[in-house]
């Protein structure tokens, strides 16, 4: 993980600015452990309103739509332990490596962001020091100690996805993805329990896109150099943007993820 020690020069996150990491149920007792990484929608108040207007803040480009709801869901039937991140994906996206292009976007599926413009180097450092590594950081101490007291451990990341991509006019017509990199053994095993529990939902591998080192942080970082089994969710978000649909797909997805797990850890 790229470090950058000294915090006390970076200026960005003010008081009454949120804590960019929130921990739900740390001493959860199941095996799985979920992170959300695009939960949240705060901006700090520095960045004024990021020079958008404020209707695309409820867009999939600020956040992910409805992926707290279901992270929150399945945390509480699961009894699992859940770590959330609380800026816009505008501000910086916590699923990526320092060094990928859209770490920092300037534009997203079809919106300019003028405050990312021409951001220097400085600015890339502090939102990366403020927002992106306590989350990680938070992750990883976190897994350490399950580690460390000899826990099984399986890792589940919470995504949604736009049906329709405004700027291409990409159309996304099955339900819910199940991503991976070079270890297919969860996705695989729980698209077999999902399908079982959910007939008439179309799931698909590696949909809408697949996980890799450069576009992506939580899997490769905290799942794959640990060896843990591993799953990135990816959940329509016209599905999953009320109340009712975060938790009925909490529903559809808690047992199979218990048994996905189980039979994983079964033949450990």
């Amino acid at each position: 993980m790229l470090r950058f020690a000294d915090r006390d020069t970076t200026r960005l996150l003010r008081a009454g600015d949120p804590d960019p990491v929130e921990r739900v149920n740390s001493t959860g007792a199941s095996t799985i452990f979920i992170t959300c990484e695009h939960a949240g929608r705060s901006v700090p108040a520095a960045l004024g309103d990021l020079g958008i207007a404020p209707e695309e803040m409820d867009r999939h480009i600020a956040y992910d739509v409805g992926a707290e709801g279901v992270a929150r869901g399945l945390a509480e039937r699961l009894d699992a332990a859940l770590i959330l991140q609380r800026y816009s994906r505008l501000v910086i996206d916590c699923n990526r490596p320092f060094e990928a292009k859209d770490c920092i976007v300037t534009q997203s599926d079809g919106t300019v962001v003028p405050v990312n413009a021409d951001i220097s180097d400085h600015e890339r450092r502090c939102r990366y020091v403020e927002i992106h590594q306590p989350l990680h950081e938070a992750i990883a101490v976190a897994l350490d100690q399950r580690q460390a007291a000899g826990k099984r451990l399986f890792l589940v990341s919470v995504h949604s996805f736009t049906p329709v991509m405004r700027a291409t006019g990409a159309v996304r017509d099955f339900e819910l993805g199940l991503l991976y990199n070079h270890d297919a053994r969860f996705s695989e095993r729980l698209a077999e329990t999902f399908r079982v529990a959910n007939p008439d939902v179309t799931v698909k591998l590696n949909a809408p896109y697949h996980v890799d080192d450069v576009s992506d942080f939580t899997i490769p970082v905290h799942g794959e150099r640990r060896g843990i089994p591993h799953v990135l969710l990816e959940v329509r978000n016209d599905l999953i943007n009320d109340a009712r649909g975060q938790q009925e797909w909490a529903d559809r997805l808690a047992g199979p993820l218990r048994l996905a797990a189980d039979s994983l850890e079964g033949n450990a």
